[in-house]
This record gives C-alpha cells, sequence and structure tokens, in this order.
C-alpha cells in the first residue's frame, strides 16, 4: 500500500538519510518506508478512570495496523478529571485542555506529516479536542471511545458519579449520616470507564458514532468488556480502509452530519456540554452551525431514551437495549436522520442501519417507542431574552417546574455560591446567579456539578432556578441555565443584576429575563466595572482568556 505525499516527505524526502535513521531507530525496516505512518493519539492516564484503559486499545489498534500495512506512531496527549477537580479551582482547565488536546494532536501530525490518525480517549474533553484536531488535519482519521464504566451498586440501586456529588447535598441537608455518604461514595465508580449515565463523554460518543467518525455500536461499550478493545482492532482496520479509499474527515464532518448528531443528541438526553462542543467542532470543520440550530432541531426531535441523570438507567444498560443504532433507525425511520450521510466504512448512515430494527425490543425500558417517548420534543433547549441576548442553554428534562419568577441570589464565583447552598440560605423559589465563571471570566468555564447536585441533595432542585455564565457537567438535571452569552467578564447582562432582581426562566417559550426596564439596565451597564482578576501572564489560563470567544460561538480559542 503506497502512502501519500505527506509521510514521503519525511520517509523519502531530499534528507533520507537523517530522516530514516531516526526511524529506523523507532522500529522501521527496510521495508517500511513506503508504508502509510498512521499516529495513535493515546490519551491514557491513571489520573482518571475515564482513560485507565485506552493502553489496552491503544495496543489493539498498534497491532491491527501493522498487520493491516501501515506503520503505526503511537503518542500520547493529555487529560483533566472532571469529576476530580469539580468544585475546585483545578476544573478551571478543564474546558482549556481541549483546546490543548486538539494543538498537541495538530501539532504532531503535522509535525511528523503522518498520513492517518487514531484518536483514542475515554474523558469528556479528549472527545472534542481529539475531533477539533481531526476536522483542521482532515487526514483519515477514526475516534475511539474508552468506554462507559459500568454502574455502582449499594442497596439494590445503581449508583454513578452524580449519585456521590448528591449525597454530599444530602447529607449537608441532614438527610443521610456520615456512614450513608461514606458507603455511597466508596460504591460509586466500581472501575475502569468514563462516567456512566448520559453525561457528556458518552453524549459525545454518541454523537460521533452518529457523524460516521466512529464505528457502529462503538460508542456506548463498556470499558472494562473484551468487545471494547476488539472495536479498537476493527476502527484500526476501517481507518486502513479509509486511507486507500482516501475517505477524509470532511467528507464525513458535514452539515448533513452535524444535524444527525444533534438528532441523536436529543433523542438520547444528552449533555448541554454537547452544544458547546458540536460548535467548536464545526468551526474546526468549517461548517456553518450556530446555537439556534439546536433549538430548531430540538422542536421536531422526542427523547426516546429514559437515561441518567434525569432519567432511570445507565449506559451499560442502554448499549444491551440496541444502543445509538437503534435510537439512529428509528430516527431516520421517522425523517428526522440524512441516511445519505458517508461514514467512515464507505457506506451511508442508512445502508449501516439497514439490519437495525424499526423498533426496540419490547422486554426492555430504556429505549422507548416511538409512539411513547419520553418526551415530545427535545431536552436542550436554547433561551434568549434580556438577560442572554446570545443565548443561553437550559436541559430541559426531567423537571416539574418549567416556569419560574424569583428573586436573584447573587454569586460572583461557585465557591460563594456552594458555600450559601451548604449554609442552608437558599430558599425555595430563589433564582441563584453564578457569574464570572464564565470562558474569560473564569476563565474556563467551570461545570457547575456542585452546586446543582447539593440543591438536588437538600431536595431544591424543583423549587430553585439556577443560571449562570459557566457551564453545567452531563450530570446535572433540574431548572438550571447554562452558557449565558454575553457573559459577565465583557458586560453580558448577567453582570449587571443585583440581589432580589426579579428573574423568570421560562423553559415552554424559551426565555431567560431579568424584571427591569432598559434604562435601568443602561444605567447599571454605565456604572458597571470590568473585575481586576488577571491571571500571571503566559499562564495557560492567561492565554485562553486573552484568546477565547463567546461560549455561544463554542468557547475557541481560534
Amino acid at each position: 500500500m503506497a502512502h501519500n505525499e505527506r509521510s514521503r516527505i519525511i520517509t523519502q524526502g531530499a534528507q533520507r538519510s537523517p530522516n530514516r535513521a531516526m526511524l529506523r531507530a523507532v522500529g522501521f525496516k527496510d521495508g517500511d518506508f513506503n508504508k502509510p505512518v498512521v499516529g495513535i493519539a493515546n490519551g491514557f492516564s491513571t489520573i482518571t478512570p475515564c482513560n485507565m484503559g485506552l493502553n489496552t486499545l491503544a495496543t489493539r489498534a498498534e497491532s491491527a495496523l501493522r498487520e493491516a500495512g501501515v506503520m503505526p506512531q503511537l503518542f500520547g496527549t493529555i487529560t483533566i478529571s472532571d469529576g476530580i477537580s469539580m468544585g475546585t479551582p483545578g476544573m478551571r482547565y478543564s474546558l482549556v485542555s481541549r483546546e490543548v488536546i486538539a494543538d498537541s494532536i495538530e501539532t504532531v501530525c503535522n509535525g511528523q506529516l503522518m498520513d492517518g490518525l487514531i484518536a483514542i480517549g475515554g474523558c469528556d474533553k479528549n472527545m472534542p479536542g481529539a475531533m477539533m484536531a481531526i476536522a483542521r488535519l482532515n487526514i483519515p482519521a477514526v475516534f475511539v471511545y474508552g468506554g462507559t464504566i459500568k454502574p455502582g451498586h449499594l442497596h439494590g440501586r445503581d449508583l454513578t458519579i452524580v449519585s456521590a456529588f448528591e449525597a454530599v447535598g444530602a447529607y449537608t441537608a441532614h438527610k443521610i449520616d456520615d456512614a450513608a455518604l461514606l458507603d455511597v461514595e466508596r460504591h460509586a465508580c466500581p472501575g475502569a470507564g468514563a462516567c456512566g449515565g448520559m453525561y457528556t463523554a458518552n453524549t459525545m460518543s454518541s454523537a460521533f458514532e452518529a457523524m460516521g467518525i466512529s464505528l457502529s455500536h462503538s460508542s456506548t461499550m463498556a470499558a472494562e468488556d473484551g468487545e471494547k478493545a476488539d472495536s479498537a482492532g476493527a476502527s484500526a482496520r476501517a481507518l486502513v480502509r479509509a486511507i486507500e479509499l482516501n475517505i477524509r474527515p470532511r467528507d464525513l464532518l458535514t452539515r448533513k452530519a452535524f444535524e444527525n448528531a444533534i438528532a441523536v443528541v436529543m433523542a438520547i438526553g444528552g449533555s448541554t456540554n454537547a452544544v458547546l462542543h458540536l460548535l467548536a467542532i464545526a468551526r474546526a470543520a468549517e461548517v456553518p452551525l450556530t446555537i439556534d440550530d439546536f433549538e430548531v432541531i430540538r422542536r421536531r426531535v422526542p427523547v426516546l431514551c429514559d437515561l441518567k441523570p434525569s432519567g432511570r438507567f445507565v449506559t451499560t444498560e442502554f448499549h444491551r437495549a440496541g444502543g445509538v443504532p437503534q435510537v439512529m433507525r428509528m430516527l431516520l425511520d421517522h425523517g428526522l436522520l440524512h441516511g445519505d450521510a458517508l461514514t467512515l466504512s464507505g457506506q451511508t448512515l442508512a445502508e449501516t442501519l439497514a439490519e437495525v430494527p424499526a423498533e426496540p425490543d419490547s422486554n426492555q425500558a430504556v429505549i422507548r417507542p416511538w409512539s411513547d417517548p419520553v418526551y415530545a420534543e427535545g431536552h436542550l433547549a436554547v433561551l434568549k431574552g434580556n438577560l442572554a441576548p446570545e443565548g443561553a442553554v437550559a436541559k430541559v428534562s426531567g423537571i416539574k417546574q418549567r416556569h419560574l419568577t424569583g428573586p436573584a441570589r447573587v454569586f460572583d464565583s461557585e465557591e460563594a455560591a456552594m458555600a450559601a447552598i451548604l449554609d442552608n440560605q437558599i430558599k425555595a423559589g430563589d433564582v441563584v446567579v453564578i457569574r464570572y465563571e464564565g470562558p474569560k471570566g473564569g476563565p474556563g468555564m467551570r461545570e457547575m456539578l456542585s452546586p446543582t447536585s447539593a440543591l438536588i441533595g437538600a431536595g431544591l432542585g424543583d423549587s430553585v432556578g439556577l443560571i449562570t455564565d459557566g457551564r453545567f457537567s452531563g450530570g446535572t438535571y433540574g431548572l438550571v441555565v447554562g452558557h449565558v452569552a454575553p457573559e459577565a467578564a465583557v458586560g453580558g447582562p448577567i453582570g449587571l443584576l443585583q440581589e432580589g432582581d426579579q428573574i423568570t426562566i421560562d423553559a415552554d417559550h424559551q426565555r431567560l429575563d431579568v424584571h427591569l426596564e432598559e434604562a435601568e439596565l443602561a444605567r447599571r451597564r454605565a456604572a458597571w466595572n470590568a473585575p481586576t482578576r488577571e491571571e500571571k501572564p503566559g499562564t495557560v489560563l492567561a492565554k485562553y482568556a486573552k484568546l477565547v470567544s463567546s461560549a455561544s460561538e463554542g468557547a475557541i480559542t481560534g
């Protein structure tokens, strides 16, 4: 198999002898210099259970590539564990890591002129970071997901990492004791794999399968099951075929593919972070996509899956019930997917779904039949109003109260809000405002899982609203609105709020408003001063704050 001109420049170029001498040192033999060179971007790390199993997948992919006649080149990239850094200053680095991951993969693949790429990731930012790099590079590529964690078990119920965060709120509200809290902690995360509900990692893996850049059925496999390693080998072989056929990422990452991904995210009840990440990936692929497109698709796609955090089931159960292919087949049959979209295999999406049943098995309850969806419309609503002129994102699944008007309880950091919640200062009917946590203001746009979980644990999840220019974990649910844009740090209206202002969150009419006259907002705007907090020059957070765009554009740095 002849490689293309990218690696040929290194392996057979003008400086051939020195180049080849270096390559011989890493394992190239005489017959290897005419083979395609494929990078394996390995996110392995023992920092987080999400990524601790990735070396096994990288090894299987490497072996399969060699057997298929190409030369694999393994390199590492970083990860940050959202679940570990959640609620701490370290969480500021989470979204930043998406950009670092994308930049690092692009740097290695272009610096070594690789002909193809396998990206292997397991945690939330590995995935969009890798996909942004894949879109920029536009060399044949496949994404391999590290797999979901299996649920923990305690007293007959399934546990996930969100169970631990909610237990903290329940403990603070004196609903459980020390022993019960420790019990949840000990049982919530039993082994390797990404957080086990339809949280951000499983949401993005599902979106990538819908876009045809990951293999069918691969997005919901458990990290510790043998089929996950088998899938890594199959992904490597599929990539070799894509190199032979010259199928490139931008052949797959089309406008139709993004619409398919959004439809699947809505149908499975996925994370609010999907909005942010798909906007960023679209920008990297040079595909026109706006935050308003999510609202258009939401209104016509039902939620078909009863999955955590707001539902009953975990991702391993979703996989056994038919997973993403079953959901896509149902959407396709009802005209909500573009069946002619291409996949990495060279088949169209419709062709890959041809053998999938039209309706889910009646002996399971994870995927509902088309005639009986969980919700008639999608769950990720884009809200606008005088508090969010550029838009904000709300997850409206599982909430009992879709409209709330209440007094603003204003906090300029996550820590200040969390302290008030744990001190029982927040009451039913309040609207908690957490600001200066946006992309620039954080910097880093932290996730607010700790405050939202504490509210739920305290029994306030259905009676208290929360709005923020930060983000939410995929494990968040309740009457919460994130990604409020423009953010407070750039003078957005959320930065003008004062304690006691009346705020309305209206999920039915997609509105987020403060009950103030424009003249009063203008007066406050004239008196507002930009925050003085600055990061140390030259640090990654300082660079990020200088470069990052609005959340309504994906919070990208380029």
